[in-house]
């Protein structure tokens, strides 16, 4: 599928986007083009990563649908996963988060559109489920903007007999040892002797390396369907189990937990797939009895859902009843970034 392809990665400087040059930049694929706003971030990259001559950069900011046109001219696929994504700022700016996350992932989309892309995978996050911080809110928007687009183009290529764009969503739950989350912090704390500190005990997210994200974004490419949204039936941790994992790895019986409160915006626990969309799931990409993906169909409902494939619990899918990591399994989780 990828073989002497094009595809366009924005926000391709992040941990994602890297994660993903780095997975692909040794295959078939035609080009890899990474865009993005941050020219010192494409520097650092282009430094630092023994890039192929099929990976390019492209300075741009979805915000200015003008300065997508060259990157998308040509391109098969696009990752959009360019967004503002840090919850404290989203809560001081959250027009920002709705221009950027919202209105920029529009221009994304017609963009792709205009320029004859084939498959668009729109990265969502667990927090647009449910949500109640500025972020996870203009997450939830930007899905659904996605979502009426794959639609109104399902829609078109009916009437019409011809092909159309296909998008679809996945949603990251925690992406660890990515900017803004907490594993950097809690191992920066533990090196520098400080306390760790620690919003609830208590709380659960859902664990996901930028590995296994990646997996999960080829998956939706390679399987997704339009108007689909794609989700990993990943496990949880609390915070407790995560704080004495990394005290364990990194520190000793000195390092000390400051509970200091949830931020504006935290929630106990996060929300992958709602009870409406567990509703009309289906488990895709078996690897156990519970299967590795989950397959939500947006636009076509039950009608759409494959053969002989389990119909989940109508109940939500969230960070507190999902399978739960002990200590050793976080600890084997996080050896894996090293």
């Amino acid at each position: 599928m990828l073989t002497n392809k094009t595809i366009v990665i924005t926000g391709g400087t992040g941990s994602f986007g890297t994660a993903l040059v780095n997975r692909l930049r040794n295959s078939h694929l035609k080009e890899i083009r990474v865009f993005s706003r941050d020219k010192k971030k494409q520097e650092e990259m282009l430094a630092g990563l023994n890039i192929s001559d099929r990976v390019r950069f492209f300075e741009g900011d979805i915000k200015d649908k003008e300065s997508l046109t060259s990157a998308m001219k040509g391109a098969d696929f696009v990752f959009h996963a360019a967004a503002l994504k840090e919850i404290p700022y989203c809560e001081s700016f959250p027009m920002e988060a709705v221009e950027i996350n919202v209105t920029g992932t529009k221009n994304v989309i017609d963009s792709a559109i205009e320029a004859g892309v084939k498959k668009i995978v729109v990265v969502s996050s667990d927090k647009a489920c449910y949500p109640l911080s500025a972020m996870g809110i203009s997450k939830a928007m930007m899905e659904k903007v996605a979502l009426a687009i794959a639609r109104s183009s399902e829609e078109k290529e009916k009437a019409d007999n011809t092909p159309s764009t296909a998008i679809c969503v996945v949603r990251f739950g925690n992406l660890m040892g990515s900017n803004g989350t907490v594993v950097p912090l809690f191992v920066n704390q533990i090196k520098a002797g400080k306390d760790l500190t620690v919003t609830n005990p208590d709380m659960t997210r859902f664990m996901m390396t930028p590995d296994t994200a990646v997996d999960l974004a080829l998956f939706a490419l390679m399987h997704g369907k339009n108007g689909d949204i794609i989700l990993k039936n990943a496990p949880s941790a609390s915070l407790d189990t995560l704080t004495k994992a990394l005290i364990e790895i990194y520190g000793n019986s000195n390092n000390k937990v400051k509970i200091i409160g949830p931020r504006p915006g935290e929630k106990l626990f996060e929300t992958m797939a709602t009870q409406e969309e567990m509703l009309k799931a289906e488990s895709i990409g078996e690897d156990d009895d519970s299967g590795k993906y989950i397959r939500i169909p947006v636009i076509a409902g039950l009608e759409n859902k494959s053969d002989n494939t389990a119909v989940f619990t109508p109940e939500d899918f969230n960070s507190h009843n999902a399978n739960r990591l002990d200590i050793e399994g976080m600890k084997q989780l996080l050896s894996t970034l090293v």
